[in-house]
C-alpha cells in the first residue's frame, strides 16, 4: 500500500474559504453570496479583501439562490454559502427551478456536510444532499476529500461552465494531498493500484479508505483505492477499469446508501460489469447528536467498516 504524507489537519470549509479567494483575485466576475453563516464557511478573507462583491442575504436561503441565479444574467459568477442541509433540501424548488432548468452558471457551495457535522445532530446532518443534486439535469456534483483538494475544487469550479454543488465538511481532516495536483472535473483519482478489490471511497471517506488498506495489506488483500471528488459526471472509465481487474468493489461515503456514490456506481455496474459489490454508507437512517469519531463509528462508516465490507466481497467472487 502506498504510503501518504498527512501535512497537517485542516477542515475542507478552509480549504473553501481559501480557494474562494484565490479564484476571485483570478477573476474579477467571482462574486460571493452567504445566507448568514459567512464565517462557519471561511469567508470572512474573501468579505476582507472583495467587499464590493460580497452579499450577505441573511436566513433567506431561498431569495439568496434566486439573486445568484439573477447574477449570473449579468456574467456574474455567484458562489454561494451555507450548510448543505439548508443549501439543498430547503431550498431545492429554487435550485430546480431557478438554477438546473435555466442551466445558470451557479456554484451552490455546501458545508457541514453528513454525520461529521457532529454535535449539531440530525436537523443539521444531511445525509440525502448528493442524491437530491445529482438528480438534477445540468448539476455537477463534487465531493473532495480533504483541505488541498477543496482549495483546488472551488479553484476548478469557476472555470466549468453551468451549475455546480461542491459540498465539504466542519471537522479538522487529514490533508494528505498536495497543494500542486490539479483537480479535474470528473476525473477519478487512483491511489493505490492493487489486484484483489476496488475500494471507491469518496469525501471524509477517503482517508478512512486508506487506512484500511493498509490493514488489509497486512491481511495478505491487495487494495486498488480510487478517489471519487465528482460523483456527477461520474469517472466511468477508470472505474470499470479497475473492477473488471479486481472482480469486486466497495464503495464508502458520508451519505445515505440510497442515492449516493454507491447507488451511482452500482448503476453503472448493472449496465457495464456485474460484479460484487458492497457499500459503506448510512444505511437509511438519520443521524444524532454527538462527536465526528463516535458517529462514523455508530453509523459503520469507519475503518473497521470498510475492512468488514472487502471482507464480504471477495468471499463473494
Amino acid at each position: 500500500m502506498r504510503e501518504f504524507k498527512v501535512h497537517d489537519h485542516k477542515a475542507t470549509r478552509a480549504g473553501f474559504g481559501d480557494g474562494l479567494l484565490a479564484a476571485a483575485k483570478n477573476n474579477p466576475n467571482i462574486v460571493a453570496l452567504s445566507a448568514d453563516l459567512s464565517g462557519s464557511l471561511k469567508m470572512d478573507k474573501f468579505i476582507q479583501e472583495f467587499p464590493d462583491r460580497f452579499f450577505q442575504v441573511g436566513v433567506a436561503e431561498a431569495n439568496m439562490i434566486g439573486i445568484a441565479a439573477g447574477l449570473t444574467i449579468g456574467g456574474k459568477i455567484p458562489y454561494t454559502g451555507t450548510f448543505a442541509n439548508f443549501s439543498t433540501g430547503r431550498v431545492y424548488d429554487q435550485i430546480r427551478q431557478s438554477v438546473a432548468y435555466s442551466n445558470k452558471n451557479v456554484k451552490i457551495c455546501a458545508s457541514h456536510a453528513g454525520l461529521t457535522v457532529g454535535e449539531d445532530g440530525a436537523t443539521h446532518q444531511i445525509l440525502e444532499d448528493i442524491g437530491l443534486m445529482k438528480m438534477l439535469p445540468h448539476m455537477t456534483v463534487i465531493n473532495p476529500c480533504d483541505y488541498n483538494q477543496t482549495k483546488t475544487a472551488t479553484m476548478a469550479i469557476a472555470d466549468h461552465e453551468g451549475p455546480v454543488y461542491l459540498r465539504f465538511g466542519r471537522p479538522n481532516v487529514p490533508n494528505f494531498t498536495t497543494e500542486e495536483h490539479t483537480f479535474e472535473i470528473g476525473k477519478g483519482i487512483l491511489l493505490n493500484e492493487g489486484k484483489d478489490v476496488s475500494i471507491i471511497a469518496t469525501g471524509h471517506l477517503v482517508w478512512k479508505a486508506i487506512e484500511a488498506g493498509k490493514i488489509l495489506l497486512e491481511k495478505g488483500i491487495s487494495t486498488e483505492l480510487i478517489n471519487i471528488h465528482t460523483i456527477k459526471p461520474l469517472d466511468e472509465e477508470m472505474i470499470l477499469k479497475s473492477v473488471m481487474k479486481t472482480h469486486c468493489v466497495v464503495t464508502a461515503e458520508e451519505h445515505q446508501r440510497n442515492g449516493g456514490l454507491g447507488d451511482s456506481v452500482a448503476q453503472l455496474l448493472a449496465r457495464k460489469y456485474l460484479a460484487p459489490m458492497e457499500m459503506v454508507a448510512v444505511n437509511d437512517k438519520f443521524g444524532q447528536s454527538g462527536t465526528p469519531d463516535e458517529l462514523l463509528a455508530k453509523y459503520n462508516l469507519d475503518v473497521p467498516d470498510i475492512i468488514n465490507a472487502v471482507e464480504r466481497v471477495i468471499k463473494r467472487k
